[in-house]
Protein backbone atom coordinates (compact mmCIF):
# COMPACT_ATOMS: atom_id res chain seq x y z
CA UNK A 1 0.00 0.00 0.00
CA UNK A 2 2.89 2.63 0.83
CA UNK A 3 4.58 1.77 -2.21
CA UNK A 4 1.72 2.40 -4.27
CA UNK A 5 0.75 5.52 -2.15
CA UNK A 6 4.06 6.92 -3.10
CA UNK A 7 4.21 5.92 -6.60
CA UNK A 8 0.31 7.85 -6.97
CA UNK A 9 2.36 10.72 -5.17
CA UNK A 10 5.68 10.68 -7.48
CA UNK A 11 3.38 10.70 -10.69
CA UNK A 12 0.83 13.35 -9.19
CA UNK A 13 3.90 15.73 -8.67
CA UNK A 14 5.35 14.96 -11.88
CA UNK A 15 2.24 15.78 -13.80
CA UNK A 16 2.05 18.94 -12.03
CA UNK A 17 5.45 19.61 -12.79
CA UNK A 18 5.40 18.83 -16.85
CA UNK A 19 2.33 21.27 -16.62
CA UNK A 20 3.44 24.23 -14.64
CA UNK A 21 3.66 26.61 -17.55
CA UNK A 22 -0.15 25.73 -18.34
CA UNK A 23 -1.31 25.64 -14.61
CA UNK A 24 0.70 29.09 -14.07
CA UNK A 25 -1.03 30.80 -17.23
CA UNK A 26 -4.66 29.41 -16.32
CA UNK A 27 -3.94 31.22 -12.91
CA UNK A 28 -3.16 34.39 -14.46
CA UNK A 29 -6.01 34.06 -16.57
CA UNK A 30 -8.18 33.99 -13.31
CA UNK A 31 -5.91 36.48 -11.63
CA UNK A 32 -6.29 38.75 -14.67
CA UNK A 33 -9.98 38.79 -15.44
CA UNK A 34 -10.74 41.80 -13.27
CA UNK A 35 -8.88 44.09 -15.71
CA UNK A 36 -11.38 43.80 -18.57
CA UNK A 37 -10.70 45.80 -21.44
CA UNK A 38 -9.19 48.39 -19.81
CA UNK A 39 -5.40 50.16 -20.51
CA UNK A 40 -2.73 50.41 -17.67
CA UNK A 41 -0.08 52.12 -17.61
CA UNK A 42 -0.13 52.13 -21.85
CA UNK A 43 -1.04 48.30 -22.27
CA UNK A 44 -3.76 46.23 -21.94
CA UNK A 45 -4.70 42.63 -20.06
CA UNK A 46 -3.08 40.37 -22.95
CA UNK A 47 0.01 42.53 -23.26
CA UNK A 48 0.56 41.58 -19.57
CA UNK A 49 -0.26 38.05 -20.28
CA UNK A 50 2.55 37.84 -23.05
CA UNK A 51 5.19 39.51 -20.70
CA UNK A 52 3.99 37.20 -17.95
CA UNK A 53 4.24 33.75 -20.41
CA UNK A 54 7.91 35.60 -21.28
CA UNK A 55 8.44 35.45 -17.79
CA UNK A 56 7.62 32.14 -16.72
CA UNK A 57 9.56 30.64 -19.76
CA UNK A 58 12.77 32.74 -19.47
CA UNK A 59 12.66 31.19 -15.55
CA UNK A 60 11.98 28.11 -16.60
CA UNK A 61 15.33 28.06 -18.85
CA UNK A 62 17.25 29.67 -15.87
CA UNK A 63 15.99 27.10 -13.37
CA UNK A 64 16.87 24.00 -15.76
CA UNK A 65 13.85 23.40 -15.92
CA UNK A 66 13.66 23.23 -19.33
CA UNK A 67 16.14 22.76 -21.60
CA UNK A 68 16.69 24.89 -24.37
CA UNK A 69 16.16 21.71 -27.18
CA UNK A 70 12.66 21.35 -25.21
CA UNK A 71 12.01 25.57 -25.90
CA UNK A 72 13.04 25.23 -29.49
CA UNK A 73 10.18 22.64 -29.79
CA UNK A 74 7.71 24.67 -28.18
CA UNK A 75 8.59 27.82 -29.78
CA UNK A 76 8.30 25.88 -33.12
CA UNK A 77 4.42 24.91 -32.33
CA UNK A 78 3.87 28.43 -31.05
CA UNK A 79 4.83 29.69 -34.42
CA UNK A 80 2.91 26.59 -36.22
CA UNK A 81 -0.13 27.68 -33.76
CA UNK A 82 0.24 31.29 -34.25
CA UNK A 83 -0.71 30.54 -38.42
CA UNK A 84 -3.15 28.81 -37.56
CA UNK A 85 -4.51 31.41 -35.36
CA UNK A 86 -4.91 34.08 -37.47
CA UNK A 87 -6.55 31.97 -40.13
CA UNK A 88 -9.44 31.30 -37.83
CA UNK A 89 -9.85 34.19 -36.32
CA UNK A 90 -10.12 36.40 -39.90
CA UNK A 91 -13.56 37.70 -39.47
CA UNK A 92 -14.20 35.91 -42.80
CA UNK A 93 -13.87 32.90 -40.78
CA UNK A 94 -14.61 33.82 -37.13
CA UNK A 95 -14.50 30.81 -35.36
CA UNK A 96 -13.29 32.00 -32.90
CA UNK A 97 -12.11 35.56 -31.35
CA UNK A 98 -10.35 37.60 -28.91
CA UNK A 99 -12.75 40.23 -27.24
CA UNK A 100 -10.61 42.30 -25.59
CA UNK A 101 -7.84 44.78 -27.02
CA UNK A 102 -4.11 44.34 -27.28
CA UNK A 103 -1.16 46.35 -28.58
CA UNK A 104 1.07 43.61 -29.12
CA UNK A 105 -0.87 41.34 -31.62
CA UNK A 106 -0.85 39.91 -35.43
CA UNK A 107 -4.33 41.02 -37.04
CA UNK A 108 -6.57 39.68 -34.92
CA UNK A 109 -4.44 37.36 -32.60
CA UNK A 110 -2.47 38.93 -29.54
CA UNK A 111 0.58 37.53 -29.41
CA UNK A 112 0.38 35.71 -25.94
CA UNK A 113 -2.09 33.06 -27.62
CA UNK A 114 0.88 31.33 -29.15
CA UNK A 115 1.97 30.38 -25.36
CA UNK A 116 -1.46 28.55 -24.67
CA UNK A 117 0.07 25.86 -27.39
CA UNK A 118 3.27 26.46 -25.74
CA UNK A 119 2.00 25.20 -22.78
CA UNK A 120 0.93 21.91 -24.43
CA UNK A 121 3.96 21.45 -26.58
CA UNK A 122 5.67 22.15 -23.10
CA UNK A 123 4.46 19.89 -21.31
CA UNK A 124 4.69 16.82 -23.79
CA UNK A 125 8.60 18.11 -23.73
CA UNK A 126 8.50 17.84 -19.51
CA UNK A 127 6.77 15.01 -19.48
CA UNK A 128 9.21 12.89 -21.59
CA UNK A 129 11.72 13.66 -19.36
CA UNK A 130 10.79 13.50 -15.76
CA UNK A 131 9.03 10.02 -16.87
CA UNK A 132 11.88 8.96 -18.53
CA UNK A 133 9.32 7.78 -21.16
CA UNK A 134 9.61 5.60 -24.08
CA UNK A 135 7.30 3.67 -26.35
CA UNK A 136 7.31 0.66 -28.52
CA UNK A 137 5.52 0.25 -31.67
CA UNK A 138 5.70 3.67 -32.55
CA UNK A 139 4.74 4.30 -35.70
CA UNK A 140 7.45 5.66 -38.64
CA UNK A 141 7.52 9.17 -38.42
CA UNK A 142 6.56 9.67 -42.20
CA UNK A 143 3.42 8.31 -41.54
CA UNK A 144 2.53 9.94 -38.21
CA UNK A 145 3.84 13.54 -39.59
CA UNK A 146 1.68 12.96 -43.12
CA UNK A 147 -1.33 12.44 -40.22
CA UNK A 148 -0.06 15.58 -38.11
CA UNK A 149 -0.01 18.06 -41.20
CA UNK A 150 -3.43 16.62 -42.69
CA UNK A 151 -4.80 17.36 -39.16
CA UNK A 152 -3.31 20.74 -39.18
CA UNK A 153 -4.58 21.41 -42.84
CA UNK A 154 -8.38 20.02 -42.19
CA UNK A 155 -8.74 22.49 -39.31
CA UNK A 156 -8.70 25.73 -41.89
CA UNK A 157 -9.62 23.60 -45.15
CA UNK A 158 -13.02 22.40 -44.08
CA UNK A 159 -14.35 25.52 -44.49
CA UNK A 160 -13.49 25.00 -48.32
CA UNK A 161 -13.62 21.56 -48.41
CA UNK A 162 -15.42 18.49 -47.09
CA UNK A 163 -14.07 18.46 -43.00
CA UNK A 164 -12.64 14.23 -43.46
CA UNK A 165 -11.62 14.29 -39.61
CA UNK A 166 -13.32 11.18 -39.82
CA UNK A 167 -10.75 9.82 -41.95
CA UNK A 168 -8.26 11.74 -39.73
CA UNK A 169 -9.83 9.50 -36.58
CA UNK A 170 -9.77 6.26 -38.18
CA UNK A 171 -6.24 6.73 -39.53
CA UNK A 172 -4.81 7.60 -35.94
CA UNK A 173 -6.51 4.45 -34.49
CA UNK A 174 -5.10 2.18 -37.05
CA UNK A 175 -1.44 3.80 -36.62
CA UNK A 176 -1.43 3.88 -32.91
CA UNK A 177 -3.68 0.83 -32.11
CA UNK A 178 -0.49 -1.31 -30.82
CA UNK A 179 1.54 1.78 -29.39
CA UNK A 180 2.22 1.79 -26.08
CA UNK A 181 4.09 4.27 -23.51
CA UNK A 182 6.42 2.94 -21.12
CA UNK A 183 7.48 5.49 -17.99
CA UNK A 184 8.79 4.85 -14.60
CA UNK A 185 7.88 5.56 -11.36
CA UNK A 186 9.35 4.57 -7.82
CA UNK A 187 12.15 2.50 -10.20
CA UNK A 188 9.24 0.66 -11.77
CA UNK A 189 8.37 0.61 -15.07
CA UNK A 190 4.73 0.95 -16.22
CA UNK A 191 3.02 0.42 -19.30
CA UNK A 192 0.02 2.27 -20.94
CA UNK A 193 -1.69 2.07 -24.65
CA UNK A 194 -1.15 5.03 -25.95
CA UNK A 195 -4.58 6.05 -27.35
CA UNK A 196 -6.28 6.18 -24.59
CA UNK A 197 -3.84 8.70 -22.80
CA UNK A 198 -4.37 11.02 -25.81
CA UNK A 199 -7.71 10.74 -24.75
CA UNK A 200 -7.48 11.34 -21.64
CA UNK A 201 -4.93 14.77 -22.49
CA UNK A 202 -7.36 15.85 -25.22
CA UNK A 203 -10.02 16.17 -21.98
CA UNK A 204 -7.94 17.68 -20.15
CA UNK A 205 -7.15 20.14 -22.73
CA UNK A 206 -10.68 20.67 -23.15
CA UNK A 207 -11.18 21.31 -19.25
CA UNK A 208 -8.67 23.98 -19.58
CA UNK A 209 -10.26 25.96 -22.75
CA UNK A 210 -13.49 26.00 -20.81
CA UNK A 211 -11.19 28.15 -17.41
CA UNK A 212 -9.96 29.89 -20.25
CA UNK A 213 -13.39 30.59 -22.34
CA UNK A 214 -15.39 31.45 -18.85
CA UNK A 215 -12.28 33.96 -18.30
CA UNK A 216 -12.30 35.23 -21.52
CA UNK A 217 -9.16 34.42 -22.84
CA UNK A 218 -10.95 33.76 -25.94
CA UNK A 219 -14.96 33.43 -26.97
CA UNK A 220 -16.76 31.32 -29.45
CA UNK A 221 -19.24 32.96 -31.05
CA UNK A 222 -22.39 31.21 -29.22
CA UNK A 223 -20.64 32.85 -26.03
CA UNK A 224 -20.41 36.22 -26.63
CA UNK A 225 -23.79 37.25 -25.38
CA UNK A 226 -23.62 34.69 -22.60
CA UNK A 227 -20.82 31.67 -21.56
CA UNK A 228 -21.64 28.32 -21.40
CA UNK A 229 -19.85 25.14 -21.39
CA UNK A 230 -17.79 24.43 -25.11
CA UNK A 231 -19.14 22.00 -27.21
CA UNK A 232 -17.95 17.94 -26.70
CA UNK A 233 -17.04 18.16 -30.33
CA UNK A 234 -13.96 19.92 -29.28
CA UNK A 235 -12.36 17.18 -28.35
CA UNK A 236 -11.58 15.81 -31.53
CA UNK A 237 -9.85 19.30 -32.40
CA UNK A 238 -7.66 19.15 -29.12
CA UNK A 239 -7.40 15.42 -30.15
CA UNK A 240 -5.93 15.84 -33.81
CA UNK A 241 -3.64 18.88 -32.54
CA UNK A 242 -2.18 16.98 -29.66
CA UNK A 243 -0.92 14.77 -32.65
CA UNK A 244 1.02 17.31 -34.02
CA UNK A 245 2.55 18.57 -31.09
CA UNK A 246 3.02 15.00 -30.25
CA UNK A 247 5.03 14.48 -33.67
CA UNK A 248 6.98 17.56 -33.35
CA UNK A 249 8.26 16.68 -29.99
CA UNK A 250 9.06 13.34 -30.54
CA UNK A 251 10.91 13.72 -33.95
CA UNK A 252 13.25 16.52 -32.23
CA UNK A 253 13.76 14.82 -28.47
CA UNK A 254 14.25 11.62 -29.15
CA UNK A 255 15.06 8.61 -32.18
CA UNK A 256 13.08 5.74 -33.05
CA UNK A 257 14.27 2.76 -34.07
CA UNK A 258 13.43 0.14 -36.93
CA UNK A 259 11.30 -1.84 -34.70
CA UNK A 260 9.01 1.34 -33.37
CA UNK A 261 10.89 1.58 -29.88
CA UNK A 262 11.68 5.33 -29.25
CA UNK A 263 13.86 7.08 -26.87
CA UNK A 264 15.05 10.24 -25.46
CA UNK A 265 18.45 11.68 -27.06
Amino acid sequence: MIAILKSGFEFSYKAASAALFGILLLLAFALTAAMGSDLYVGFYRYDYLLFYALTIQALLLYAKLESWAEAKVIALFHIVAMVMEIFLTHPAIASWQYPQPAVFKILTVPLFAGFMYSAVGSFFARSLRLYQVSFEKLPRFGNMLALAVLSYINFMSKFFIPDYRVVLFGWSIVIFWKTKIRFELQHHHFQLPMLPVLALLAFLIWIAENISTFYQIWLYPSQVDAWHMVGWGKLGSWYLLLLLSLVLVLKILGNRDVKGTWTLK
